[in-house]
């Protein structure tokens, strides 16, 4: 009895510490919009592929990304909190907004890790993380962006996954940056349960296909 009372209570755990709920108190986002990058040494850009925590981790390993914040884009309703955007009912889909030295890595190379790192053939799913706010999604900023989005969507995405690839390209309306306790989340919390079981597994198939990009 008392193994089985473990073995339920331990699930419990798993399952509240994943993306997909918080005992966290939600705190007030502020509005980034369409704020600008001061340096024109760097560009910017972002990508939707489920749980914000798994992309941000990914990303922030490659050398050339300057900085990854997760955060919201793509809805209706302005300075959406995270359990509002947790109701599938926003419009909003969970993203990170990458600053990258287009001399250190380019987009298409960005590209190219956003379609290995994560399933853009499942609809509204990453995983066991279901909802409209997990879609795959590129939000271009500019013609440049939308036009490598939609070459790398037909000429890399299928020679890397045999399925018909559902993500969507569209252009940036909004960005929102998330709540303070979702910025640099694996690295805070690499113990905690969802870290260890869905994001490392990432990161070890991440680090191994691209060792050759990765931060010295």
């Amino acid at each position: 009895m008392k193994f089985i009372t473990m073995f339920f209570i331990g699930l419990i755990s798993f399952v509240l510490a994943s993306c997909s709920f918080t005992n966290k108190e939600t705190v007030k986002v502020k509005n980034l919009e369409m704020d600008k990058i001061t340096s024109s040494n760097l560009d910017t850009a972002i990508f939707g592929a489920g749980c914000f925590w798994c992309v941000e981790a990914i990303f922030q390993e490659l050398n050339g990304v300057q900085s990854v914040e997760s955060g919201y884009s793509g809805g209706s309703v302005e300075n959406p909190t995270y359990k509002q955007v947790c109701t599938g009912t926003t419009g909003h889909a969970e993203v990170a907004r990458i600053i990258f030295d287009p001399s250190a890595i380019t987009y298409d190379e960005l590209l190219e890790v956003f379609w290995t790192t994560h399933d853009p053939t499942t609809l509204n799913r990453q995983g066991a993380d279901a909802g409209e706010q997990y879609r795959s999604v590129i939000f271009y900023l500019n013609d440049t962006q939308k036009e490598a989005a939609e070459k790398s969507k037909l000429d890399v995405a299928p020679k890397i996954w045999d399925d018909p690839i559902v993500t969507a390209i569209e252009p940036l309306k909004n960005f929102y940056i998330a709540e303070d306790y979702h910025q640099n989340y694996y690295n805070e919390n690499s113990g905690q349960s969802y870290c260890k079981f869905v994001i490392n597994p990432k990161l070890e198939k991440f680090r191994k296909k691209f060792k050759e990009k990765l931060k010295k």
